[in-house]
């Protein structure tokens, strides 16, 4: 028999008459507060659980079931969420994980489809292959994660800290990015002739100052008072991307084809390697 007490009181929450908590059925029980640290959980069904400000840091939840399941406040520093699935295919199935502290976390192939993230501590996370379609990470941290291989597509990072992140091959179609913080972000390839996807993103006031997007994707991308401060654009596509006002100070154009891209008000007698064609020469 094992007792699950609360973080702080002490108090027996449930019991689970069991010799281990791997492969435990937990669902729908009454966890909040819960002293889960250090526990193997891998397997674990905790679909619809209550485990609100519980603290499962450095547990292990290895192809754990938490779809419905609200994690609001939780703590999961260093926990191994690898392969577990959260998400769903709407938001009432998905996780709640708000304000989760989720610092240093495994997330590889974890499934956050439609998972609530917003103001997650995520930081130096590893998020390799995961899927984080239609998750909303508004005012997450991000920064310094490893995401190679992600689906971000339609993910709402609003205002999010992706400072430093390794984005490499993802995918950010239709993510909506405005005002994120994206400076020294990696968004390019592990490969030589790969690239990052950001078409139809929306990066409106973004900060990409020395990230490095060569290759990028970025067709009808809108990048509008975005900051390129000596990005690397080298060989992007920016088939209908909107540049307006955007600070393009020695970024590095070489090998892009700008002839449909909006440029006004984008100073790029700045820019690096820009081949301005001779009808936008005069555009202010």
């Amino acid at each position: 028999m094992i007792e699950i007490r609360h973080k702080e009181t002490g108090e027996v929450l449930q019991q689970v008459d069991a010799d281990s908590l791997v492969g435990a059925d937990m669902r729908d029980m009454r966890l909040e507060g819960a002293d889960l640290s250090q526990q193997d959980l891998t397997g674990a069904w905790l679909q619809h659980a209550d485990l609100v400000s519980a603290d499962l840091s450095g547990s292990n939840l290895t192809g754990a079931l938490l779809s419905a399941a609200h994690l609001n406040g939780a703590s999961l520093a260093h926990a191994n969420l690898s392969k577990v699935k959260a998400g769903g295919d709407s938001r009432s199935q998905a996780a709640m994980m708000t304000d989760c502290n989720l610092q240093s976390a495994r997330l590889d192939g974890a499934d956050l489809r439609y998972v609530e993230m917003r103001n997650c501590n995520l930081q130096e996370a590893s998020l390799g292959h995961a899927d984080l379609r239609d998750a909303d990470l508004y005012g997450a941290n991000l920064s310094g994660i490893t995401a190679h291989n992600a689906l971000f597509i339609k993910t709402n990072l609003r205002e999010a800290n992706l400072q430093g992140a390794n984005l490499c091959d993802s995918h950010l179609n239709e993510a909506n990015l405005i005002k994120a913080n994206l400076r020294e972000a990696r968004m390019e390839s592990c490969n030589p002739e790969g690239f990052t996807v950001i078409n139809l993103a929306n990066l409106e006031g973004a900060d990409l100052s020395n990230a490095r997007m060569r290759n990028i994707s970025a067709e009808d991308t809108n990048l509008k008072h975005a900051n390129l401060t000596n990005a690397e654009l080298s060989h992007a596509v920016l088939g209908g991307a909107i540049l307006r006002s955007a600070n393009v100070t020695g970024t590095n154009f070489e090998g892009v084809e700008l002839a449909t891209v909006t440029m006004e008000f984008a100073n790029f007698s700045k820019a690096l390697n820009a081949r301005i064609p001779p009808y936008k020469i005069n555009l202010r």
